[in-house]
């Protein structure tokens, strides 16, 4: 797309693409897998996912079989948590200054060395204060990982293969999330907490040797004229803040995010003791992330030329089944609801991600997305803290309802922006 000029009255429509660079032009617009780079990288992705989803499940046991303390975990969550929302921004202003796989390697390298730390603490039984450090180190070191993953796929496809990319990618992470919780359980309870996070550790390493494998084009040299990191960042806020097609989006999943990680998942396990036990609300969760799979393999074929006014609207199907656990539905119902609302997030999570990685400027990606990341995700810690107490005032069933329909309504408000709507996918990409 034509470079933006950042001084002039804010475009609040979509901005157009045009052709892709000489420069790219040797990238697989049409099935990225025959691209070399992109199979380091997506092979070292699949590692990463691998262990982030076990890490959960390994921190929790691994921290309580060290302490038999809830408090503990807590600290121990908040204290990697904080840092990372603190440094997000930072993150995308790294991740557009310097070249993205080197970035990767960098924390991958961190991410190893920090997780090791913890699995050393909890397997030598050493004093629990000591995870707190590691756990801030983490936490920096995801907060500059995410922005940069952000950033990336327009590096390594082009025209219609960006959208297969995405695919391929969320469906990988989508394998990981079905089966790391279940790897990360066998471990912990054959060898324990520990080893089970010691795994995590070596997927982070195994990871960042793919990274080393990857071959990015270079950046150009940097001069004393080029403008400093802090104003990187300005243009990047400029840039997002002037485009309500980009922040209608973000303000909607803060709800969205605040809702389903407090009531689904503190609100959620609460109801299923009395309601459908412990095993259904397995299957429940099972059939989300069924769902979410089944969406992203249909997207590694399926494109919608204007993609976002079914996306959000799909969204609103996330929204049914914290309705239906506040009415106190059955196994079943709740499944059917979750496996759809899987399908909706999946399906948007791609549709976003390709008109992202299509009509956001290369360059600005990765700071950009911070912003989205750190706007979208903020509201979590709000949610989880206010949904117990909500839920102690109201009652959890009255909460539960009024989540679903505040989420139902988030998604719908930014299809009220024409721009929003208009935007097609192309087969070319921002540059």
């Amino acid at each position: 797309m034509p470079e933006p000029d950042e001084s002039a009255h804010p475009d609040h429509e979509p901005p157009k693409t045009n052709t892709i660079p000489q420069s790219r032009t040797h990238l697989a617009s049409g099935r990225p897998l025959r691209s070399p780079t992109f199979r380091w990288f997506f092979t070292g992705w699949s590692i990463t996912m691998a262990g982030s989803a076990m890490s959960p499940v390994a921190l929790a046991f691994g921290v309580l079989e060290a302490t038999g303390s809830a408090t503990w975990l807590s600290a121990v969550l908040t204290a990697s948590i904080v840092p990372m929302m603190a440094t997000m921004i930072l993150g995308g202003g790294i991740a557009d200054r310097y070249r993205r796989d080197t970035v990767l390697r960098l924390t991958s390298l961190g991410s190893g060395i920090s997780q090791t730390g913890v699995a050393v603490i909890l397997l030598a039984h050493q004093p629990p204060v000591l995870l707190l450090p590691l756990a801030a180190v983490n936490g920096i070191f995801q907060a500059l990982t995410i922005p940069t993953m952000r950033g990336i796929v327009p590096q390594l496809a082009s025209g219609g293969g960006i959208q297969q990319a995405n695919s391929l990618l969320a469906s990988a992470r989508n394998i990981t999330r079905l089966l790391g919780p279940s790897a990360a359980g066998l471990l912990t309870v054959s060898v324990g907490g520990g080893w089970a996070i010691a795994a995590d550790a070596a997927s982070f390493l195994l990871a960042g040797a793919c990274f080393a494998k990857m071959s990015l084009p270079g950046l150009p040299p940097r001069t004393k004229g080029d403008p400093t990191m802090l104003s990187e960042l300005r243009q990047g806020w400029r840039y997002f803040s002037s485009r309500p097609w980009i922040w209608s989006v973000t303000l909607a999943f803060a709800v969205f995010n605040a809702a389903n990680m407090g009531i689904w998942n503190i609100l959620g396990p609460v109801i299923a003791v009395s309601t459908i036990g412990a095993d259904g609300w397995g299957l429940v969760l099972s059939a989300r992330g069924a769902g979410a799979l089944l969406a992203t393999v249909v997207m590694v074929k399926l494109t919608v030329r204007r993609p976002m006014a079914p996306a959000l609207s799909l969204m609103t199907l996330a929204g049914v089944p914290l309705i239906l656990l506040g009415t106190g539905a059955n196994a079943l119902w709740l499944a059917a609801s979750a496996f759809a609302a899987g399908v909706a997030a999946e399906f948007f999570t791609v549709a976003w991600s390709t008109v992202w990685h299509t009509h956001i400027p290369e360059r600005l990606s990765s700071r950009v997305g911070a912003y989205d990341e750190f706007g979208s995700s903020v509201s979590i810690p709000i949610g989880q803290l206010s949904v117990p107490l909500l839920a102690a005032a109201f009652g959890t069933a009255a909460v539960a309802i009024a989540g679903g329909l505040l989420t139902v309504v988030a998604m719908l408000l930014p299809l009220l922006l024409p721009a929003l709507r208009r935007i097609e996918l192309s087969t070319s990409k921002a540059n």
